[in-house]
């Protein structure tokens, strides 16, 4: 049986001021990072999809599904907060068994999210997996997510992954006053071991430096 809301514990992750303002600027944040997504996981083909990635225990193709499946997740969440229907299981799905191409994922994903900031999610909870969270919250870690996974796709592959500055402060913000250390994984998950870079690296280096990527 699934839990309701009430019965689910909440975990009090505060996010930038931008994800609980007016809709323009968090859509204005998200939009480039799922353009670019949707470039990036149309990429891969043939001997691309068992590439390793910075992730150390997924190669592009599995990398690639969990992207797309933990973002229709995602979307689900926001565009239902209260969970009041059934969501997809993000970590069941497979590129191989969706009609669409993976892009196509990407854009139903990315629309359905802009509905939803532009809807009052931004000033209510949501009901994410074992936990309910401030929709504000929940923006600025799909933000953190994407900014960093795809990071790790276009570095597998050899593309170049060029979000705007703010985006990754903003990301780099809400992971800073939300990961603790016993989120990082030294296996290779969304957070590794803190790496270091000079204060004044660019934003993205920060960000993924402190995901623990190894931008050098």
């Amino acid at each position: 049986m699934t839990a309701t809301s009430s019965e689910l514990p909440y975990f009090p992750a505060q996010a930038p001021a931008v994800f609980s303002g007016p809709p323009e600027p968090i859509v204005a944040l998200f939009a480039p990072v799922f353009d670019a997504l949707a470039d990036v996981v149309d990429r891969p083909s043939g001997d691309d999809l068992t590439r390793p990635t910075p992730c150390a225990s997924w190669d592009v193709g599995r990398l690639r599904d969990h992207v797309l499946g933990w973002l229709r997740f995602f979307a689900a969440a926001l565009e239902d907060p209260q969970r009041s229907a059934p969501r997809p299981d993000p970590d069941a799905y497979r590129t191989g068994d969706d009609d669409r191409p993976p892009s196509g994922v990407v854009a139903d994903a990315a629309a359905r999210i802009e509905r939803a900031v532009r809807s009052d999610v931004r000033h209510g909870r949501v009901v994410v997996s074992q936990s309910v969270m401030d929709g504000p919250a929940v923006l600025a870690m799909v933000l953190g997510e994407y900014l960093v996974h795809g990071w790790d796709l276009a570095h597998a592959l050899g593309l170049p992954w060029t979000p705007q500055d703010a985006a990754c402060e903003a990301a780099l913000a809400f992971f800073r006053s939300t990961v603790l250390p016993e989120y990082r994984d030294a296996d290779g998950g969304m957070f590794g071991p803190e790496r270091s870079v000079p204060a004044d690296a660019p934003a993205l280096d920060r960000l993924l430096a402190f995901a623990g990527r190894n931008v050098s």
